[in-house]
């Protein structure tokens, strides 16, 4: 599609029939994350001014989804799955076979582009390490928190997920 605005120009500036021609002329790939694990990993990255994981999350809960910076806002409201048609939903946890699948589907070579992923250590890490925190939380935040990413969790499968029980 024609560039005819600048790299911070959002999609929301255009009018419908721009928007259309852009999105449909445009591949859409989305990649997502557990948004548990997406918590647990912005407060590991020292993203929170919190002490611990209980109170990081309590302030996110505080802030509420309007004030929620993008690194932990629910996905949902971040790339509007029920609005746009993504030709490919990449799951985090899966990146190996999916990129690859991703990469062939683009007709390049996908053995050569991809970096070793260990996506089997990498699940078994976060799911240690989500049940750590998890564990840390009260009954009140789990509830809380399970409502705050409730449409993330209707909207894509993540099954294992602590939030969606």
């Amino acid at each position: 599609y024609p560039r005819q605005h600048a790299l911070e120009t959002q999609l929301s500036e255009f009018n419908l029939t721009a928007i259309e021609a852009m999105l449909g002329s445009y591949t859409k790939v989305l990649f997502v994350r557990d948004p548990f694990q997406r918590l647990i990993s912005t407060f590991m990255q020292g993203m929170g001014s919190s002490s611990s994981f209980s109170s990081f999350v309590q302030d996110v809960l505080d802030n509420g989804q309007h004030n929620a910076s993008v690194t932990w806002k629910p996905l949902v409201s971040l790339c509007r799955p029920c609005l746009i048609q993504y030709d490919y939903v990449v799951m985090f946890g899966f990146l190996r076979q999916e990129l690859g699948h991703l990469l062939q589907r683009a007709g390049l070579l996908a053995d050569s582009l991809l970096p070793e992923f260990t996506d089997t250590q990498v699940q078994w890490t976060y799911s240690w390490l989500s049940e750590q925190m998890f564990s840390e939380l009260s009954l009140q935040q789990k509830k809380q928190l399970s409502h705050f990413y409730r449409w993330d969790l209707s909207a894509f499968p993540f099954s294992g997920s602590f939030l969606s029980d």
